[in-house]
C-alpha cells in the first residue's frame, strides 16, 4: 500500500512537471495547480539535507521574512530588514516600502539581486527575474500613508515560480485585489499573507483576498501576537481547515499540497516586538 502511495505520488509530480513545462515553453506567465493531491504536508526535519527538484523549502523567519530554498541551491528572502533577516546571506531579497521591517536601506553586500517593491523613480517596480531553477516576478499594489492618503505601487506581490509551484507572497497588501491584479498574478498553489488585522488589511478584507486566490496552503504571517493569529484563525476556520505546525520549516510539493484551500501556522522562531513605522 506504501509503494501505491508513492507511485502515485510520485506519477502526480512527473505530470505536473510536463505539464509546467509544456506552459513555459508556450510563454505563460501563470502558474498552475494540481486540484487533487493527497493531504499531506512533510516536515522539513523529516526530509534529507537535499531535496528534489520537484520540492522547496519554506521557513518562516518572522514577521514576514520567509527564506525560500530550491533545490537548485536559490536562497530567497522575502520583505529583507534590518530587524528580521535569516542566519544565512540570500541570493535573492524581496522588499516592500509601507514600513522599516519590510526593507532594508543597507542590504547585505553579499546578496546578489535586491528586489524593491516600488520604484523609487516613480511608477509600479516591475521585476522578471529568473535565477537557475527559480523565476521571481511581481505584481504591483497601493499601500496607505499615515495620514490616510494612497501611495500608488508601494507594495508588490511577488510571486516565485519554482519546483511545479507558485508561491506568491503578499507582502503589506492594503487592499483586495482587481481583476487586473489577480489576472497578473495567477493561480497560487502557496500564499504568504499577513493577518494582523489593523496595519495591513482588516480580517473581512483578508479573508475575501483569500477566498479569490484560492491557493491550497495559505500561510499566516505578520501578526504581532496571539490574540491577532487567533482572531483570524476564527475567522477564516469558517472557510477553510486550520492545522498548526511544530516547526518553523517545511517542505513543500505539488505531491503533498493540500487538495482543497488549508491553512498552516507555522512558528515564529522568536517572539519579537517589531515597531511599525
Amino acid at each position: 500500500m506504501g509503494c501505491a502511495r508513492a507511485l502515485r505520488a510520485v506519477t502526480a509530480v512527473l505530470m505536473m512537471m510536463a505539464w509546467q513545462a509544456s506552459a513555459l515553453a508556450q510563454g505563460a506567465d501563470r502558474c498552475f495547480a494540481v486540484s487533487q493531491a493527497p493531504s499531506l504536508l512533510q516536515r522539513a526535519s523529516m526530509r534529507p539535507a537535499s531535496f528534489s527538484p520537484a520540492e522547496v523549502r519554506l521557513t518562516f523567519v518572522g514577521h514576514a521574512t520567509w527564506l525560500i530554498e530550491s533545490a537548485g541551491g536559490v536562497r530567497i528572502a522575502t520583505d529583507y530588514n534590518d530587524y528580521i533577516r535569516p542566519l544565512l546571506v540570500p541570493d535573492v531579497a524581496t522588499m516592500n516600502r509601507a514600513h522599516t521591517t519590510h526593507y532594508s536601506l543597507s542590504p547585505h553586500p553579499g546578496i546578489k539581486h535586491v528586489l524593491r517593491g516600488w520604484n523609487p523613480e516613480g511608477g509600479p517596480a516591475k521585476h522578471d527575474l529568473t535565477l537557475a531553477d527559480v523565476r521571481v516576478r511581481n505584481v504591483a499594489t497601493n499601500i496607505r500613508d499615515w495620514s490616510g492618503g494612497t501611495i500608488a505601487h508601494g507594495n508588490s506581490i511577488f510571486i516565485f515560480e519554482v519546483a511545479g509551484l507558485c508561491i506568491g507572497h503578499l507582502g503589506h497588501l492594503h487592499h483586495t485585489l482587481t481583476e487586473q491584479q489577480l489576472a497578473h498574478i495567477g493561480q497560487l498553489d502557496v500564499v504568504m499573507v499577513a493577518v494582523d488585522g489593523s496595519y495591513t488589511m482588516d480580517v473581512e478584507g483578508v479573508v475575501e483576498t483569500l477566498r479569490t486566490l484560492r491557493a491550497r496552503l495559505i500561510l499566516p504571517m505578520h501578526y504581532f501576537n496571539p490574540y491577532t493569529l487567533n482572531r483570524f484563525l476564527a475567522r477564516i476556520g469558517n472557510d477553510f481547515p486550520v492545522e498548526r505546525a511544530s516547526e518553523p520549516m517545511i517542505v513543500v510539493s505539488q505531491a503533498t499540497l493540500p487538495a482543497t484551500p488549508s491553512v498552516l501556522v507555522l512558528p515564529e522562531p522568536s517572539v519579537l516586538v517589531l515597531p511599525e513605522q
